[in-house]
């Protein structure tokens, strides 16, 4: 029996790490095989690509390199671990997948979406998500998040950079497209405490994956 497949997915700041730590532990404690990845990244060679998408080079990068990039990463992550462990029936939970790419190639950076679902047709061929969990919260509070863990750990990625309204175009393609897919696309109120996105997030799973 395939393997369920369950996507995190979030802008900056909306605690995307602590709750994959939590699933991690609850789907663990059940006795079930889950592998626990992430995009861009997944395999040496695409965290490789990761390293390059988001180091801060004087570099100019065009955004079709960055679609281009992104999709390379992710066709040798579907072809060496996506795929194996759903096909020997273990489930995988991924932090981004897809809807990132939208979200942040097409709406961030306004790429035209009829070539993301070209390449995402390509690459992915009739993979999708079984379930998508979108932590969504204010800008205002997943900003001042951002910026903490930012100062903690002394460093920003190329993405982390952006200004505000690169984040606001992110946030709202990532709802429109729950929007569109209400029955994959389960949004998780992320601004509250962090208890209460754990139990969102364990009702989302049980009610549509069990």
């Amino acid at each position: 029996m395939r393997g369920k497949f369950i996507t995190i997915e979030g802008g900056e700041g909306v605690g995307k790490s602590t709750q994959i730590a939590f699933v991690r532990e609850w789907l663990l404690a059940q006795g079930r095989e889950t592998v626990f990845t992430r995009e861009p990244g997944g395999t040496p060679r695409a965290e490789r690509l990761r390293e390059l998408l988001l180091e801060n080079s004087g570099e100019t990068m065009p955004d079709e390199c960055e679609l281009l990039m992104v999709f390379a990463a992710r066709s040798t992550h579907l072809a060496n671990v996506i795929r194996p462990a759903l096909e020997r029936g273990a489930w995988v939970v991924c932090d981004r997948f897809t809807d990132a790419t939208y979200a942040y190639q097409g709406g961030g950076r306004g790429m035209d979406v009829s070539q993301i679902a070209t390449l995402e047709q390509w690459v992915q061929k009739d993979l999708r998500p079984d379930l998508t969990l979108l932590l969504d919260a204010p800008l205002d509070l997943t900003s001042s998040r951002a910026q903490h863990r930012n100062t903690t750990i002394g460093t920003t990625d190329r993405f982390e950079r952006e200004q505000r309204e690169f984040f606001e175009r992110v946030r709202s393609t990532y709802r429109a497209r729950a929007q569109r897919e209400p029955n994959r696309i389960v949004v998780i109120d992320a601004s509250v405490e962090r208890d209460q996105v754990s139990a969102s997030i364990r009702a989302a799973i049980e009610k549509h994956l069990f």
